[in-house]
Parts: C-alpha cells; structure tokens; sequence
C-alpha cells in the first residue's frame, strides 16, 4: 500500500530521507503523521527513523544539532528548518516507568517499531509513499481500534503514561480500546502515579478537547485512572457527569476545565495549580467558573467582572450543562454594558485627586462605587456626572 506525500511537511523531508538512503541506510517516516495521513487528518510533526547512528548522520549532514542523541536523536537543520532524525533502538529497564534505563541502537526496523505503543502509530513509510505494517496497524486503523503492540502490561510498565495516552487517542480519533490493552489499563492504572503531572495534564487536556470526549471519559473513569489523577480520586461522580454531557466539542482547554471546577466544587486555582497549569488558564478558568456558578440569571455586575473571554467560555460550559441556555441574551446583555473593563471609566483616581480627594481607602471605594452606578446605567459614564456624584 501507498500514500499520498504531498503534504509540504513531508515532502520538505524526503531529500533528507534520500541523502540517507544514498548512503547506504534505511529511512522512514513514523508515528503520528504516519496515522494521520492515514486518517486524512492534519500533519503536525514529521518524525524520521533510521538504520543509521547518530554519529552517521552527523557525517551525512553538515549542519546538525545534538538535541537527543544519548537516545539516538539527531536534528538536521535543512534550509532553515529542523528535522528530528532518531536511530532505531530497542529500550530496557524502566525503573521509573517513564524512561528507559538503557538504549541500544539498533539496525532493525522491526525491533524499533515493536516498542511502539500501540500498533496504529507503529507504522513506517518510505519515501515513496510505501507503508510498511509489521504489526497489522492498518487493519486496526480500518476498524477503528486503538490495540498495544505486543504485550500491553509490558507496554505500559515501560512509559505508564500510554494509558492516558489511549484515552486521549480514544477521545480524539473516536476509537474503541481493544479489550486486552482496557484491562491491562485497568490492571495498571496506579501506575499513572509516577508520571509527572505536566504529562498527565497534557493528555488529560487533549482527551477534554477531543471529538469523543464521552467515550474518552467513560473509560478513564471505567478503568480507574481517575483515581491516580490529582485531585479526582473522589470525583467520580462529577467526572461521571461530565461525560454525560452531550455538547460539541470543545475548542478551548478552558471549557472543559470550568466544568471540571463548576461539578466538581473544587477551587480553580486549587485545581489548575494542583494539575501545573499555566497561569492565564487558571485566572480564566477562575472568571468563567466564578460566572457560571451565577448562570443563567447572573446580573450585569457578574458579566462585567467576568470580562469577554470569561464569558465565552462561561456561556459555552452553560449550554454543555443546559442545551435549552439561550446564551444569545446573556451575549446580548453583555454587549449593552454602558463600560465593559476600568479603563473605559470617564474619571479616575487622578482626576478625583486634581479636585480634592485624598489618596487613600476612600478614594478606591469611592472609584468602586462610580463603577459600579455606570455599568447599572445609575450614572452615565460622564466625567462632570461622575465628579459630582462623587462630591456628594
């Protein structure tokens, strides 16, 4: 079988698969822009594998950079753009259950691909498009299936955070999880423990953005990785609801998370940063969350507090848990604030100060008090109306 390489990402790579093949090695293109293209799905990163050692390639290539070679990888810097070129290699020991204790680079693409995680992504092409499947990949990515390659407990002992991984392919691909590889999740789910949170939260996030988000969800709670998660070892009834929503996917990592908070009760910020997320999620995760707590009857105090961002995503989390919300209105209401953040205030503390106020507590409580009026419509939001108001 045959695909088509006329993406720009692989066919800015074939000359460097060709420069390796003309000096007497194997070269591939593998993993997910493999399954992708497959799929008929978007290319995000090419990867290449190859028969030949780093300190090959290196003599290949006049301008490369060392950015894994200790695990065989090796950048070739080819018209101003990188490319990723690793060496076959077989894997030992993982003590952590994470990283391999020892690398053998190897000359055998058989070898490399068998320590795959699973056998949709443990597919290789060559240059022309040819597609070698040594692990029946394809039939799996016909039927839909998501399966380990090999033996599943040993595929899950080697990196523990393959099973968040088939989640979140679950979540994204619409696959089912072959029943071998569910019960060696299940079997091994407290496993997810010694991986690090930044790599949890990253599938985790991608299963919450994913097209199957319920089928996603269902499993991870099915499997009882939710309880080796931070902080959700108690929330299987609120994850259990979540995966009952039947609303669109979601676009933003912010949707899912408000809900996360809203039905599960736990704090945004005790949340995001329990999950290291970054701190712009977690003040609109926070916003959005504060907003959808007062949803649908929220007043226009909490919609301008909340602020355009917040909002959307409020209004999003609203109509997950609602399908009758008419987020149209609240949109609308939004839209007719008279101010919609401080700035557009017509006075300030400045201005206050220029007429006799002292700085100080009452200044700010003072500025509050103007704020709130004009986002009521109790005051127009005029300089002199403001100043005077003020001075009574």
């Amino acid at each position: 079988m045959k695909i088509d390489l006329s993406h720009p990402d692989f066919q800015a790579a074939i000359p460097i698969m060709k420069k390796i093949e003309e000096a007497g090695y194997e070269a591939y293109f593998v993993g997910g822009s493999v399954r992708d293209a497959l799929l008929g799905l978007p290319i995000h990163d090419v990867d290449i594998a190859s028969s030949a050692y780093p300190q090959e390639i290196k003599q290949i290539f006049k301008r490369t950079v060392d950015t894994g070679i200790q695990h065989g990888t090796v950048m070739v810097l080819h018209h101003g753009v990188g490319y990723e070129v690793t060496t076959f290699r077989t894997e030992s020991g993982y003590q952590d259950f994470r990283r391999p204790d020892h690398v053998t680079f190897v000359r055998s693409l058989k070898e490399d691909l068998q320590r795959r995680d699973f056998t949709v992504n443990a597919l290789a092409v060559r240059h022309d498009g040819t597609v070698i499947d040594l692990f029946d990949g394809l039939a799996d990515l016909r039927a839909k299936v998501l399966r380990a390659v090999g033996n599943p407990h040993a595929r899950f002992h080697e990196d523990a955070l393959r099973m968040m991984r088939a989640v979140r392919f679950q979540s994204q691909l619409g696959f089912a999880i072959e029943a071998a590889t569910a019960a060696a999740i299940k079997d091994n789910a407290a496993l997810l423990e010694k991986i690090s949170v930044e790599r949890t939260a990253t599938e985790f996030t991608k299963l919450l953005l994913g097209r199957d988000r319920q089928a996603g969800l269902t499993t991870f709670l099915d499997t009882g990785l939710y309880a080796h998660a931070p902080l959700l070892g108690g929330q299987k009834a609120a994850l259990a609801q979540l995966a009952g929503l039947h609303a669109p996917q979601f676009k933003v990592p912010a949707v899912g998370w408000t809900l996360l908070v809203h039905l599960t009760g736990i704090r945004a910020d005790k949340l995001l940063r329990t999950w290291k997320q970054a701190n712009d999620l977690i003040r609109l995760t926070a916003a959005a969350a504060k907003l959808l707590a007062l949803l649908p009857t929220a007043d226009d105090w909490a919609l301008y507090q909340a602020g355009n961002a917040a909002l959307d995503v409020a209004l999003t989390a609203q109509a997950a848990l609602d399908p009758a919300f008419d987020g149209a209105r609240v949109a609308q209401a939004y839209a007719a604030l008279p101010i919609h953040e401080k700035s557009e205030m017509a006075i300030d503390g400045k201005a206050l100060m220029a007429n006799g106020f002292q700085p100080g507590p009452q200044l700010g409580q003072t500025l509050n008090r103007l704020e709130r009026a004009v986002v009521f419509g109790a005051l127009p939001n005029d300089q002199q109306a403001l100043l005077a108001a003020a001075q009574q």
